[in-house]
């Protein structure tokens, strides 16, 4: 697909990033000549330099041609111009990122009366996932498939685990349960484990099954699953608001700590509910007062990665049961604090780009991938998609044992939905013409179930 992206700071650039390597044709637009040229370098994308929200710069683009533009710019109005200029111009689709709250009526009289495909919120979208988390704080990351029949959940092994030691082809007999271990993330490796694969304390571990069936895994294991009861934030900017009011409508006791007195009291005039303290939130003082050592939650929020991480680990210190949440912007802070067991990290900008992958391939869909989902694990080095089987093929009406031998290296058919009805696969499972299939794998490029073929 031809694809333009005005806008090339974080948000951006890391869409450019996923688009290219999916291999779709990327343009890329900024005023900033520097960054331009960088990521022009870094991914061999075409790059133009200017104001996207001028005709002109667009019609430079290729807008007129292109199938997609997502204006990802500091800001709203400039990113709904654009789309709104595009798509006057010839675009077929746009997409605009608007944070503001304020604009959500609009936004949704734009998309109905003016074009506009979608609007994305990096911010919206940590808060949807932080509050998933804070339901299941076992749970470092979760995501669904199959319309939230089926769950891909990772968490850490602990030495104490009965996991640890553990060989997977014994898990099933020795705790009952029936999930499938589908991603083993032990230090800097990402694998697709056999039955013969024993865990260790310290593995990332994805399983994949229905919500009942993670329930009973986690209670064999020891491991908590009730939501958590209250959440102390640190940082009242735009995610911080979106969390807040997620969970206080869940039921959830919120307690904000920001240090601009002015954002105190917009919050608390948005955020009755919520407990507003205005002040430094990277003071130990203040957090020991507030009760972060009996608090059942922490989240990291504030616009700093470095005060964001060492918050945690001092939240982690006083409160080591307390679920703990970190919000990082740079990759390479990810890859720093991975092995420092910092609860969950939230990076918005690989969230987006997640999001605008799996609509991008929504879109492709219809001419050349059977493709409903797909979601990016361990910072893109796996891949868990669910497919729709449109057809017969190699793959179908025979078990799943014939096909042994067959598969790509580092494939596995994680889950297979057969009218409804989750089944975790085994040797005699067969997948049928109409099924969803959902297949982990550390290949990329995959656009249809067959493609998991040798």
């Amino acid at each position: 697909m031809q694809i333009v992206i005005v806008g090339c700071g974080n948000v951006g650039g890391s869409i450019a990033r996923s688009l290219s390597k999916e291999g779709h044709d990327v343009t890329i637009v900024d005023n900033d000549i520097q960054e331009v040229k960088d990521l022009s370098v870094e991914l061999d994308v075409m790059a133009i330099e200017g104001n996207g929200s001028t005709l002109d710069v667009l019609l430079q683009a290729g807008v007129q041609t292109a199938d997609l533009l997502i204006a990802t710019t500091e800001s709203d109005e400039k990113n709904i111009l654009c789309c709104l200029l595009a798509k006057k111009a010839g675009t077929k689709n746009t997409i605009a990122r608007v944070r503001n709250p304020e604009y959500k009526k609009e936004i949704e009289f734009i998309k109905e009366e003016l074009g506009l495909s979608m609007s994305i919120n990096p911010e919206l979208s940590a808060a949807a996932e932080i509050a998933r988390l804070l339901k299941f704080p076992t749970a470092i990351e979760i995501d669904t498939f199959a319309a939230g029949k089926v769950e891909l959940l990772k968490f850490e092994v602990t030495s104490e685990s009965p996991l640890s030691g553990m060989a997977l082809k014994t898990m099933h007999k020795k705790l009952n349960t029936d999930v499938l271990v589908c991603i083993v993330e032990r230090g800097t490796e990402t694998l697709i484990p056999n039955g013969e694969f024993e865990l260790s304390a310290g593995d990332k571990v994805s399983v994949i099954g229905t919500g009942k069936k993670a329930s009973l895994f986690f209670k064999a294991i020891n491991l908590n699953q009730g939501k958590v009861k209250n959440c102390m934030i640190v940082g009242g900017g735009e995610t911080s608001f979106y969390l807040s009011k997620m969970l206080i409508q869940s039921g959830v006791d919120v307690k904000i700590i920001e240090r601009d007195k002015k954002r105190c009291e917009e919050l608390a005039e948005a955020l009755p509910e919520a407990i507003i303290i205005n002040g430094d939130g990277s003071d130990k003082s203040l957090l020991g007062e507030e009760g972060i050592e009996s608090t059942e939650s922490f989240v990291s929020l504030s616009n700093h990665d470095e005060e964001n991480v060492m918050m945690s680990i001092y939240a982690k210190k006083v409160n080591p049961k307390a679920k703990l949440v970190t919000k990082v912007h740079r990759s390479a802070y990810e890859d720093i604090i991975g092995d420092m067991n910092l609860g969950s990290i939230i990076n918005p900008k690989f969230l987006t780009a997640e999001e605008i992958v799996k609509y991008v391939r929504a879109m492709s869909n219809t001419v050349d991938s059977d493709i409903e989902a797909l979601y990016q694990i361990n910072q893109g080095k796996a891949e868990a998609l669910e497919f729709i089987v449109k057809d017969s093929s190699a793959l179908t009406n025979k078990p799943l044992s014939e096909l042994n031998g067959k598969l790509k290296p580092n494939v596995i058919i994680a889950s297979i939905i057969h009218k409804g009805m989750v089944e975790t696969p085994n040797g005699s499972s067969k997948i049928l013409e109409g099924d969803r299939v959902v297949v982990v794998t550390t290949e990329t490029g995959f656009s249809d179930i067959s493609d998991i073929l040798e």
